[in-house]
């Protein structure tokens, strides 16, 4: 695990301590965070199938006690928003959401930049080419490392046509989809020649827009590789040499859950 994960950790249980710790305090205030999540809302963008996100207000007034209270209720799909897709979603006996070991959610990353071929074309799958392209300007990329693609896309939420490419819903808008994805041969190519750790994207879908198989999703969470959706700020991501923290909501059995997915970035990148 990268140095900036182990010193962000360390500050966390540390804070307030001196000596050697007071080392993982300059460190911490020396790094910078990036929220890599978009804020759930009515305007969330869901899959054209699923029903919208809903805060749906229960409490929101003060108490004959004397106090103010306020409770809401959430109504939403495993797969909406910024989320993760655990192995099962796509592999029948593969990991539930709960089952992912949290060291599998945790760790060191890469920003691929795709975002000239998405621009040019919005069904665009990224390659081996991709992969090899950016290893030859920044070295090989780290066994066992969070792949995050930044096709650019998220500069359109929540706009549901700009982003998915079509407003309409159910069955019909399934078929209107059109975003960027990732090649399946480069995802099997991940798994077997970098042993990916996790892999995100700034689209709503792993697999690009028209796809009906879904090689992409099979070629990963088979291998219990854990796929992150709708991914935000990737822009302001370094190449590499930054740390991932993806914590979701633990589901037991969920097949995917919303997801609060933040960068530990130097403040020298």
């Amino acid at each position: 695990m990268a140095s900036t994960l182990i010193t962000a950790l360390s500050f966390i249980v540390s804070a307030g301590c001196v000596g050697d710790r007071q080392v993982d305090r300059i460190a911490w205030e020396q790094s910078r965070i990036v929220d890599l999540t978009h804020s759930f809302g009515g305007d969330t963008i869901v899959w054209p199938t699923e029903q919208d996100f809903k805060l749906v207000v229960q409490h929101a007034e003060h108490t004959a006690a004397g106090y103010y209270y306020a409770s809401n209720r959430i109504e939403m799909p495993e797969h909406g928003g910024t989320h993760v897709d655990a192995p099962i979603h796509f592999s029948e006996g593969k990991q539930t959401l709960d089952q992912i070991p949290l060291d599998g959610l945790i760790g060191s990353a890469v920003r691929i930049d795709v975002t000239e071929p998405c621009a040019r074309d919005r069904g665009y799958r990224v390659t081996i080419s991709d992969f090899e392209g950016w290893e030859a300007e920044h070295g090989r990329i780290p066994n066992h490392a969070i792949i995050l693609l930044n096709t650019g896309f998220a500069r359109f939420w929540p706009n549901r046509k700009d982003y998915l490419g079509t407003e309409l819903r159910g069955q019909e808008g399934v078929k209107a989809l059109h975003f960027p994805g990732l090649h399946q041969d480069a995802a099997t190519w991940l798994v077997r020649e970098r042993h990916v750790k996790a892999l995100g994207i700034d689209t709503a879908s792993i697999d690009y827009g028209q796809s009906t198989t879904f090689e992409t999703h099979v070629a990963l969470l088979s291998h219990n590789v854990p796929v992150f959706e709708n991914l935000a700020k990737l822009q302001d991501l370094p190449a590499h040499g930054f740390d991932v923290i993806a914590l979701p909501m633990k589901i037991a059995g969920g097949t995917g859950g919303p997801l609060r997915i933040i960068a530990v970035v130097p403040r020298f990148h």
